[in-house]
C-alpha cells in the first residue's frame, strides 16, 4: 500500500536530512582520500601482538588484561616476570633476594662474541642479572618461596647464578619451614659455562632432597619452553608439577630424539597434555586458575601464614 503525500512529507522530513548528513560525510571523506591517497590511520610501535598458534593480531593492552592468554584459540602466550609475580602473591608481598648475583666469564668463552658481551646486553635487555628471580611471597595470608625464570635472558638457560640462587631458595624456604614454588622456563644448560652450568643439576637437587627430608612441600608450574638441564633436575622433581596448556616441555628436541633414536615419535609427545596423559605431570592448569590453584596447594602443604 502506497503512502499519501503527507506521510511521504514527513517521511522525507525526518529521514532525508540524515541521509543527506551521511552523503555530505561520506563525500568528505572520499574527497580527503583523493586528495591525500597515501593517508592511512597509524598506531603507536608495539600496540599489537601477532598470537603465535592463530596467527590473529592482538591488542596488546586487552592481551594484559586477559593475562597473555589469546582471547581466539586460548594460546598461552609468554607473561614477564612482574606479570607472573603479581598473578602468584598478594599484592606488594614478594620481596626478592640475592638481586646482586652475577655471571662470570671463568672459561673466556667466546662464540660468534664473547660470553661477558652477551651478559651485558641480556642484562640490558632484560634489567635482570640473570636468567630468574627469587623472593619471599604471600598467597591468601600464607607465606612461601618462589622463583621464576625469564626466558629472555639467555633462553633462561641454567648456569651458575641461576643453580645458585635457586639453591639458596630452596635452603632459604627449608630453613624457615616453608614450601618452594618454580615456574620453570629453560632451553637448558648454559654453554657457555661448560661443566661448571651441569653442576648446577646436582646443587639443586641436593637441595630439594634435604627439603622434601625436613617434610616440606614443593611445586613447579611448567610454562613454555621448558627444556634440557631444568627438565632433568628440579623442574621434575616436584611433589605436585604442574603445567600450562600447550606448554613444550623435554630434555632435547624433537629432532634430536628422532635422529638419535631413529624412530617415529608420536604427535605432539613433548607438549604438557601428553606429558599429563602419561603421568610425567599432575595437572595442566590454565593461567586463569593458576592463583588459586596454588592458593589451595600452599594451604595443603601446610604454608605458615604470614
Amino acid at each position: 500500500m502506497g503512502r499519501c503525500r503527507r506521510c511521504e512529507y514527513f517521511f522525507h522530513l525526518k529521514h532525508g536530512k540524515k541521509m543527506a548528513d551521511q552523503n555530505k560525510r561520506y563525500s568528505t571523506l572520499k574527497v580527503g582520500a583523493q586528495a591525500n591517497p597515501h593517508h592511512r590511520m597509524e598506531f603507536p610501535d608495539g600496540a599489537w601482538v601477532k598470537c603465535k598458534a592463530c596467527g590473529r593480531t592482538l591488542y596488546k593492552d586487552q592481551l594484559a588484561e586477559n593475562l597473555y592468554v589469546c582471547t581466539y584459540c586460548s594460546c598461552h602466550l609468554a607473561m614477564s616476570v612482574s606479570g607472573r609475580i603479581r598473578l602468584l602473591t598478594d599484592a606488594g608481598s614478594f620481596q626478592e633476594i640475592d638481586q646482586e648475583l652475577v655471571s662470570v666469564d671463568t672459561l673466556n668463552f667466546t662464540d660468534s662474541k664473547s660470553y661477558t658481551t652477551r651478559i651485558a646486553e641480556n642484562r640490558a635487555k632484560t634489567g635482570a642479572n640473570d636468567a630468574v628471580t627469587c623472593g619471599s611471597a604471600t598467597l591468601e595470608g600464607r607465606k612461601y618461596m618462589l622463583g621464576v625464570m625469564d626466558f629472555r635472558y639467555m633462553g633462561a638457560s641454567m648456569g651458575s647464578v641461576v643453580g645458585e640462587k635457586i639453591t639458596r631458595l630452596v635452603e632459604k624456604a627449608t630453613a624457615e619451614k616453608c614450601p618452594v614454588v618454580l615456574v620453570t622456563a629453560s632451553g637448558g644448560a648454559r654453554m657457555q659455562e661448560g661443566i661448571l652450568s651441569l653442576m648446577q643439576m646436582a646443587k639443586t637437587s641436593g637441595a630439594l632432597e634435604r627439603h622434601a627430608a625436613a617434610g616440606l612441600g614443593y611445586i613447579v608450574l611448567m610454562t613454555n619452553p621448558t627444556y634440557g638441564g631444568v627438565t632433568a633436575s628440579f623442574a621434575t622433581l616436584g611433589d605436585v608439577i604442574l603445567a600450562e596448556p600447550g606448554a613444550m616441555i623435554g630434555f632435547a628436541g624433537p629432532r634430536v630424539i628422532q635422529e638419535t633414536t631413529n624412530s617415529k615419535l608420536p604427535e605432539n609427545f613433548q607438549t604438557a597434555e601428553f606429558l599429563l596423559e602419561k603421568g610425567l605431570i599432575d595437572r595442566v592448569v590454565d593461567r586463569k586458575a593458576q592463583r588459586k590453584e596454588l592458593a589451595l596447594l600452599l594451604e595443603a602443604f601446610g604454608a605458615p601464614e604470614a
